[in-house]
């Protein structure tokens, strides 16, 4: 059965080599990272500071941010959840323990850093009417839910949460906090082009939206195939239609 946004080897194969060619200190754009306080850091030093010169104080190293998160995800991938220490990923980045430690307070902090990176790629894409826009948001959601990394990573972090307000609250506003931005430029996008389809409510249609695809992914273990995704589409609109008529 074809599913959905279904991971290839090719793609691992991919996110390994990348994170080599950082470990051997290759040279070009640093890829995105995130701080402590969740916001975004990319490129040199010198962009970073802006002036040419480098801050005060001891600087971190976007690359060495990079080889971290990307090896977090690669034994997520690899090993789950319960297999993958601290130890190890910081042996894969080819960094200390200590630099690592500098950086994350733990694995389950460090894991979520690693997984907000990559949702932060998802971008809204204008597909001409509310029903594509909709469409295209819930294949690339459910391509990332799809990844074994992915899945490792949000069972884990679920179960964590439900004991530790802290890591719930990091996880809310780092990863499915942001992603409300797809939902909400779908409705700036379908306004801008006049459709009689309103979204009048981009926080409960996204809530729609990613539950829906987490319950049949990693709660049910269900494929959310093409029949299933056109089923929730033909829900969507018609619901978004009852509202836009009232």
């Amino acid at each position: 059965m074809f599913r959905i946004g279904e991971w290839t080897t090719s793609d691992t194969s991919r996110s390994v080599a990348e994170s080599s060619d950082i470990r051997k200190g290759g040279r070009g754009v640093a890829p995105v990272t995130h701080t402590e306080d969740g916001t975004q850091a990319g490129g040199t030093q010198d962009e970073a500071s802006g002036s040419g010169q480098r801050p005060p104080g001891r600087p971190r190293s976007a690359d060495a941010d990079a080889a971290i998160l990307t090896a977090a995800r690669e034994l997520l991938a690899e090993r789950g959840w319960d297999a993958m220490t601290v130890g190890d990923v910081a042996a894969r980045a080819g960094v200390a323990k200590s630099t690592l430690y500098r950086r994350w307070p733990g694995k389950a902090e460090l894991v979520v850093d690693a997984m907000a990176q990559v949702f932060d790629r998802l971008t809204p894409i204008d597909a001409g009417s509310v029903r594509a826009d909709a469409e295209a948001v819930i294949r690339k959601l459910v391509a990332l839910w799809s990844r074994p990394e992915a899945q490792a990573a949000f069972l884990a972090l679920a179960a964590q949460s439900a004991r530790d307000p802290i890591l719930r609250k990091a996880v809310r506003e780092k990863i499915i906090d942001r992603q409300r931005r797809l939902v909400y430029a779908g409705a700036a996008m379908a306004a801008a082009r006049g459709e009689s389809v309103r979204i009048g409510d981009p926080e409960l249609l996204f809530d729609v939206i990613a539950g829906t695809v987490v319950q049949r992914l990693l709660i049910e273990g269900e494929p959310l195939d093409e029949g299933y995704l056109r089923r929730f589409l033909d829900l969507i609109v018609a619901a978004l239609r009852c509202g836009s008529d009232d």
